[in-house]
């Protein structure tokens, strides 16, 4: 079961957190109690219900919480809210210390990972230990924002069903090489109904401006500052390639490193046994029990 607790985030964004527990007892007591802080940082157009599996296992021995990150999911879309990356990483920052998870563990894939170990160089005093999902450290530079634009200026809205939300973006999207049943989930998971049909949840032109902020830059200094145990997890045939995440281990001061096989960027999601059998020893490493 989720519980959603509302966080303040920079400017006084509202943002919508969902703390994962077990289910009350039978005999009318609660579930395992809270252990060691855990927030989950969903990637770009993500959002916070995409970890409900990873959340499940984790709350058995930790306090699980994911973040609709501002712009996405149930929080916040101001038109005029800044989509830069300090205030990505001061939402963050707001959300653990409003819930009182530090010392947190960070979990975070693309977008998400790189707002985790900004965090973590910015704040090492919150932070316990890092996983990083697939999400480069190199500049992607103008050429990838441009493919982006046109790629969300391609999608065919608005879907009439969920059903043709689930084809285009597991099937039709001419971005994929193969069918992947599991994207298409993903996306109908950001998708809501109006009176012509199923859109997204999020702003495209607020994607792009969170893109933006990033893509221009390489990541590799804040890297080299994150103190904590830090896991670098790829998909096998994500958009993190290996020689990089390696190079990217041997940048942190403590870092490690796994793949996920039959995972694409999507490691978490398309591949959630995989991706706990890669995490969960590296957590049972540097959290208490």
């Amino acid at each position: 079961m989720a519980r959603r607790i509302d966080v303040t985030g920079a400017g006084g964004v509202r943002l919508a957190a969902w703390e994962f527990a077990d289910p009350p007892k039978a005999d009318g007591g609660v579930g395992t109690q809270p252990g060691p802080g855990v927030l989950l940082l969903h990637g770009l157009m993500g959002r916070a219900a995409h970890w409900a599996r990873t959340a499940r296992w984790l709350a058995t021995r930790h306090r699980a919480v994911a973040l609709d990150q501002r712009g996405h999911g149930r929080s916040e879309k101001p038109a005029d809210s800044p989509f830069d990356r300090a205030t990505y990483v001061a939402d963050a920052e707001a959300a653990v210390e409003q819930l009182g998870l530090a010392p947190v563990t960070l979990i975070g894939h693309s977008m998400g990972a790189l707002t985790a170990w900004q965090l973590a160089a910015r704040r090492p005093d919150l932070v316990r230990a890092l996983v990083i999902c697939d999400m480069r450290a190199s500049a992607l530079g103008s050429a990838s924002q441009a493919e982006w634009a046109e790629w969300f200026a391609s999608w065919p809205l608005p879907f009439a069903t969920l059903a043709d939300v689930r084809k285009w973006f597991g099937e039709d999207d001419p971005r994929l090489e193969r069918p992947n049943p599991a994207r298409g989930d993903f996306f109908a998971e950001v998708m809501t109904e109006r009176s012509d049909g199923w859109r997204p949840v999020f702003s495209r032109r607020q994607m792009l401006k969170a893109r933006a902020a990033w893509v221009h830059d390489a990541h590799w200094e804040e890297l080299a500052l994150v103190e904590c145990p830090t896991l670098v997890v790829r998909g096998l045939d994500g958009e993190l390639g290996r020689a990089e995440a390696q190079e990217m281990v041997r940048v942190l001061p403590r870092g490690e490193y796994a793949e996920v096989t039959d995972a694409g960027h999507l490691v978490h999601y398309d591949q959630p046994d995989g991706w706990r059998r890669a995490v969960e020893p590296f957590l049972a490493s540097v959290l208490p029990a």
